[in-house]
């Protein structure tokens, strides 16, 4: 996908999506969760984000799907 296309996908994103920063307690829940489901310590990080966004469902076909991870529950949009 050329990078004209990108930014214009992500800024069209944006306006409907909250972007939430990697804080403290973003990073040291999701080095918590990573340890505790066994996620890498990238889509831990991930699910903390969503978490502390307030969503309820996480779409990914990378990773565990059906696992709930305190209410947060992940799901492969491709099944």
């Amino acid at each position: 996908m050329p990078w004209t296309e990108v930014t214009k996908g992500l800024s069209s994103i944006r306006t409907i999506c909250s972007v939430v920063p990697l804080t403290l307690e973003t990073h040291e829940r999701g080095v918590w969760i990573a340890q505790r489901y066994q996620l890498n310590i990238f889509d831990a990080m991930i699910v903390s984000a969503a978490q502390l966004a307030g969503c309820t469902t996480l779409y990914s076909e990378d990773m565990h799907h059906g696992l709930v991870i305190d209410g947060l529950t992940i799901a492969d949009p491709f099944r």
